[in-house]
């Protein structure tokens, strides 16, 4: 299980790396060019936060492997996740004002729901999937998923009035719960299987592969108007709004980007470099924060480009230029992540919230 640990925190340095991409090509770049780097750049939308957030469930249920704990037991991890989920809340709330696109709040509403069905059989998990989607599914049928949002500036109007933060928490901000604490559902089932037998891993990347695949093949053909232009106008959504066939081909790109990390962190545990990734992995809430306060500062400065946290206006940074800054802030991240595990076993923020809940 260690090796699998290791894969996972390798997955997550991956993650990161996406995340760096998105957000710094967000504020700074854009995403509408038709260039080979614009294009590699668009595929970590949605992507890398499907990593992360089904990365979070399945840590969430390994820390739990053990059904048979007390009452006693039970209780005392449900608090130790609530006070977590606290904590991601407000730090993301302290975040928001200085970056719209926060997620840390979101996760907090995650790990608070997870926390109440922490010890439910594994296969509730995957009801709980298909409650979720068919209930966001009706709910953009009746609410627009574009209230309350600016979608030239990418701005969320009415967040800070009761309303509007219950509607972008719930329904429609950018990681609301309805849908996307589906895909932390999925990382809870996830983590319940035994991920030591092959035909685990084997049926995982099938199902995962098939499905990639099959829901590939449908959005090609949307593109050229294959079927009917209410289907078609489905089929090609994208991140808003994140709709079923988007939903599962990130689903499988993450769960096809888990299942690799394990086979490297397996077959090449004794590189530096997968130590010094692994190592990077474990300290992504810290990273999180860094690269969307010191890490934006320092690219303003750089671009001549005043930081609004919201999307990129006027002329935008080339996608050359953020995937090099990118790169560079990414070493130096591994850079302190090594130096740092050196001494300490968890990130700056990560031992902050540890201490705080536990």
């Amino acid at each position: 299980m260690n090796q699998r640990v290791l894969g996972f925190d390798l997955a997550r340095a991956y993650a990161i790396f996406g995340m760096f991409i998105v957000n710094f090509s967000f504020c700074f770049g854009t995403f509408g060019g038709g260039s080979f780097l614009e294009k590699f750049q668009f595929l970590f939308i949605g992507n890398a936060s499907s990593v992360f957030i089904i990365l979070a469930g399945l840590g969430l249920t390994l820390m739990v492997r053990n059904q048979d704990s007390t009452s006693e037991q039970k209780a005392k991890i449900k608090k130790v996740v609530l006070k977590r989920s606290w904590f991601l809340f407000g730090v993301g709330l302290l975040l928001y004002s200085w970056w719209p696109g926060d997620i840390l709040h979101f996760y907090g509403g995650y790990l608070h729901i997870a926390a109440y069905i922490l010890f439910i059989p594994k296969k509730y998990y995957l009801w709980l999937i298909l409650a979720v989607v068919v209930i966001y599914h009706l709910l953009l049928l009746i609410i627009p998923v574009s209230t309350g949002w600016n979608y030239v500036t990418s701005e969320y109007l009415d967040f800070w009035t009761p309303i509007g933060f219950l509607r972008n928490t719930l329904y429609n901000g950018w990681n609301s719960i309805l849908p996307w604490i589906s895909f932390f559902f999925l990382g809870m089932w996830l983590g319940r299987l035994n991920w030591n037998e092959k035909k685990v891993k084997r049926n995982l990347f099938l199902v995962a592969i098939v499905s990639l695949v099959a829901f590939k093949g449908l959005k090609i053909a949307a593109s050229y108007n294959k079927f009917s232009e209410n289907v078609n106008f489905y089929m090609k959504q994208e991140y808003s709004p994140i709709v079923l066939p988007f939903m599962i081909i990130t689903a499988s790109c993450a769960i096809l980007v888990i299942l690799l990390s394990i086979y490297i962190s397996e077959k090449f545990q004794s590189l530096k470099i997968i130590k010094y990734l692994t190592a990077t992995g474990k300290m992504s809430l810290t990273l999180y924060v860094f690269h969307i306060t010191i890490g934006m500062i320092v690219l303003s400065r750089l671009t001549g480009k005043s930081y609004t946290g919201l999307y990129s206006t006027g002329v935008p940074a080339s996608a050359e230029f953020i995937m090099t800054y990118v790169i560079v802030i990414y070493t130096f991240c591994v850079f302190f992540c090594v130096q740092w595990s050196k001494k300490f076993k968890k990130g700056p923020l990560e031992m902050l919230m540890r201490k705080i809940s536990d």
